[in-house]
């Protein structure tokens, strides 16, 4: 499969939040559309960007995602990358873009001094949890909670 790998652009929105969807159905997670455009707009292009995203490319269509964030550890006194979401359309799975995704953050966390990537993946997920265990990902048991506001 050919395909290069370039950081979100505006007019990739549209098939950006379509990916958001597949992702969330893939997750068994809900999602609505509306709004998202937008905010992912102001996100990722705003005077101050929240949110960064790089996308899988092919000459036709958009095939993948990957969007990240910086924060900051009290317990090691250091910023951190953390990796929100990574999600590839079936066809463009098995030809180590994932690998290659990753790859990518990790050398854009180097060069923000960032001691480590974090992320999170539900328990169902098997495939993409022996994927980050075969690039040498450690996991944490924890229970992610969300307090709505």
């Amino acid at each position: 499969m050919e395909y290069s790998i370039r950081n979100c652009e505006p007019q990739d929105l549209p098939k950006l939040v379509i990916l958001c969807q597949k992702h969330a159905e893939f997750e068994k997670a809900d999602f609505s559309p509306e709004g998202k455009e937008e905010g992912l707009k102001e996100a990722l292009f705003g005077d101050n960007p929240k949110l960064y995203c790089l996308v899988v490319a092919t000459d036709k269509d958009i095939v993948g995602y990957v969007s990240y964030t910086f924060d900051y550890s009290t317990w090691d006194a250091a910023t951190f990358m953390y990796m929100d979401c990574l999600f590839l359309e079936e066809e463009a799975r098995s030809f180590g873009i994932g690998e290659v995704l990753i790859e990518k953050l990790r050398q854009i966390g180097i060069e923000k001094n960032c001691i480590n990537i974090q992320w999170q993946t539900p328990q169902f997920n098997e495939r993409a949890i022996k994927f980050y265990h075969r690039i040498g990902a450690k996991g944490k048991e924890k229970v992610r909670f969300t307090l709505e506001l």
